[in-house]
């Protein structure tokens, strides 16, 4: 197939053409009178249907027509970039955990940077215990409270003045939303059993308060009881039906600890609850220490019926 002009065509086609167009010269030079021969209107005919072919060919192949001039689709079909920022219904809970699609950190990065806050707010209680935690709330849940609500803040020049000396920045903040922009807005901690329901708030079914018991039936979902499937945020229960009003206790799970780790990753923070007596105070301390414990009931092992396990906070599922 050769190409002319703009117009496609065989070759073949072009060498009987002009055969047919010899043979119309040499009938006429053996005539005496200019007699327009059969075989020249035949000659004739092919090349017209052989061009219109052509043009035809030209056109089915995409030359440039009304009907194949290029328009902007009036419909463009949605970007994956536009599928990213479609956000969940204000009531879904599709997973039916009792927390609100939305109020879950669904990104990797989201995960992570809130999991560095947390542990990190929670690790600086050791070392000195920050004016922004209510003394009130110091207890086992307060830690975690406190340690939860302030890694959703956003992390500024302010908020690193309200914490005290020490604080810096940890990690970038989280993206999906910042406390303030929650769409708990600070009742975060979730009381009552059940789906989460768009009148929940109204209905006084989450709480700026939780205790050790409400953090692990609401708020968290069972892991394991072995610590290697633990993740640094998770929490430990345990659960010691001698002490009547309290008898859940929660600690946190550093995994390898930002301060004075000693190469090890099994480090976990908790307070130790207040009594009559004694305010409490908050303990770091590894895994491989407590399973040497002196009361056996308080040795995170397996085979410790008082140790209720790793549980994970449902907004990192």
């Amino acid at each position: 197939m050769t190409k002319r002009g703009g117009l496609d065509y065989d070759a073949r086609d072009t060498s009987s053409v002009q055969t047919f167009s010899e043979h119309s010269r040499d009938v006429a030079s053996t005539n005496s009178k200019p007699v327009r021969s059969s075989g020249s209107l035949r000659s004739s005919t092919l090349l017209i249907i052989v061009l219109l072919g052509c043009c035809l060919l030209h056109a089915a192949c995409g030359g440039t027509t009304q009907a194949h001039a290029p328009t902007v689709a009036a419909n463009p079909a949605p970007t994956f970039e536009r599928a990213e920022t479609v956000l969940p219904a204000l009531d879904a809970d599709t997973d039916n955990d009792g927390i609100p699609d939305r109020s879950e950190l669904r990104s990797y990065n989201d995960r992570e940077n809130f999991r560095r806050w947390f542990t990190g707010i929670a690790e600086m209680q050791f070392y000195k215990l920050s004016d922004a935690w209510n003394e009130e709330q110091h207890d086992c849940a307060g830690l975690v409270r406190f340690a939860w609500r302030e890694a959703l803040r956003t992390h500024d020049r302010v908020w690193l003045r309200r914490m005290g000396a020490g604080y810096e920045a940890l990690a970038p903040d989280v993206r999906a939303y910042t406390l303030q922009e929650s769409p708990l807005g600070e009742k975060l901690f979730r009381i009552v059993p059940g789906a989460y329901r768009a009148d929940d708030l109204d209905k006084d079914r989450f709480s700026e308060f939780a205790d050790a018991h409400a953090l692990k039936e609401f708020n968290c979902t069972f892991v394991s009881r072995d610590r290697a499937q633990a993740q640094p945020g998770d929490l430990l229960f345990f659960f010691q039906p001698f002490a009547q009003r309290y008898p859940y206790h929660v600690m946190i799970f550093l995994g390898a600890a930002r301060e004075q780790d000693e190469g090890a990753s099994d480090w976990v923070v908790y307070h130790t609850g207040a009594s009559p007596t004694d305010k409490g105070v908050v303990k770091k301390v590894r895994l491989a220490v407590l399973d040497e414990h002196p009361d056996r009931r308080w040795r995170p092992l397996p085979t410790n019926p008082n140790f209720l396990g790793f549980y994970r906070l449902k907004i990192l599922n």
